[in-house]
């Protein structure tokens, strides 16, 4: 390797390094990203329909945002956190019944547990509640940790709120500065890939608002005609956690189904059958009628970037995990896959010296004038 090779590893590992350092920032820096770019879709919406100037268009789509959240605040928050309370009050009664229940099966173990414990070994329903409990109680303690910093939460949403409206005031300005970044030969290449991942997390915020809404409307219908108490905070937990796929329906059927125990044993496994069948009524029949344009993530791919995320960069990254994985998707199979292995691929000859068919991408060539 040359000494200007060294070098240029030498910058990428230093770079490296810092953005591990500022993780945190830069995840609130593409959260901010992420709310400017459906906040400006909105914008260009009154800038074509009312032919507004984007100042106005600004003001209008913030003044339209601050009139939903003061609606949100005024008269669904309360309803919520009065719900929420309750809620929580009912889960140590829930989780008291599940204990009777297991205490008694543990008494009297069914047949065929005894028969499968003797040929495979397998552990007691009590190691497997403690080892749950301990899962539980360590999810759920970073969960709370991650609010219990009032003022650090606060900061880092005062933070996200000003970035956002830097960002919408002119978003072309920083679009710039982020193109100067790649050489000059790639810099409108970069700049349609850009444009990609901006369709794309429109696709994935429209959609997943979409399946949030359809999710809690029909977890709010069941839970009423289940007669499962407060069900209108159990419907607002399953449309905001379906916005974490895989792990979030899983997490959003813990408080109903508690809630439930507090009940009756069948009105559990009732609302269990109502949050399985919702699940999937929304994973093959809503999502692929409704949102043909969503971006599609295979599944496995989905949870081991969930994965990934939450364990090196925390609930934050858990949260953002998804609009991520959009973005790297994007920038993988057009920076990766077309202009780099397509374009070197096309440039081979096969036996008989006959060119590969070119799938070369428009401009990817072009030097910038």
């Amino acid at each position: 390797m040359k000494l200007s090779d060294w070098i240029g590893l030498v910058c990428f590992v230093i770079a490296l390094v810092m953005i591990w350092q500022f993780r945190a920032v830069l995840l609130l820096v593409f959260a901010a990203v992420v709310l400017t770019i459906a906040l400006n879709s909105l914008v260009r919406r009154f800038m074509n329909t009312f032919h507004l100037r984007r100042s106005r268009a600004v003001l209008a789509t913030l003044g339209l945002v601050f009139l939903g959240l003061t609606i949100f605040i005024v008269l669904v928050l309360p309803l919520f956190v009065g719900q929420f309370e309750q809620l929580l009050q009912l889960v140590p009664e829930g989780l008291n019944r599940l204990d009777s229940w297991l205490a008694r099966t543990l008494e009297n173990p069914p047949r065929w547990w005894i028969d499968t414990n003797a040929e495979f070994n397998l552990p007691e329903p009590s190691e497997l509640i403690e080892q749950f409990a301990t899962f539980g109680s360590q999810f759920f303690g970073n969960f709370v940790s991650f609010f219990s910093g009032s003022v650090a939460t606060l900061l880092q949403l005062l933070l996200l709120v000003v970035l956002t409206l830097m960002f919408l005031s002119d978003p072309h300005a920083y679009r710039n500065l982020l193109l100067r970044l790649f050489p000059s030969f790639y810099r409108r290449r970069a700049d349609e890939i850009l444009s990609k991942c901006e369709q794309a997390l429109l696709c994935w915020l429209g959609g997943v608002s979409i399946n949030a809404l359809f999710v809690a409307t029909l977890s709010f219908v069941g839970l009423v005609l289940l007669r499962v108490p407060y069900p209108f905070a159990n419907a607002v937990l399953a449309g905001l956690f379906n916005f974490i796929p895989n792990i979030g329906p899983a997490l959003s059927a813990i408080f109903p189904i508690i809630v439930a125990l507090s009940q009756t044993f069948g009105s559990a496994i009732a609302v269990l059958i109502l949050y399985i069948f919702i699940q999937n009524l929304e994973s093959y029949w809503f999502s692929p009628m409704m949102m043909q344009k969503r971006v599609a993530l295979l599944p496995a791919a989905t949870l081991i970037v969930q994965i990934f995320f939450a364990k090196f960069l925390g609930l934050l990254g858990l949260i953002l995990a998804l609009p991520l994985a959009v973005v790297c998707k994007t920038w993988i199979e057009e920076a990766w896959i077309v202009d780099f292995l397509e374009k070197n691929r096309s440039s081979t000859r096969i036996d008989g010296g006959h060119p590969r068919l070119s799938i070369n991408p428009p401009h990817a060539d072009e030097k910038e004038s």
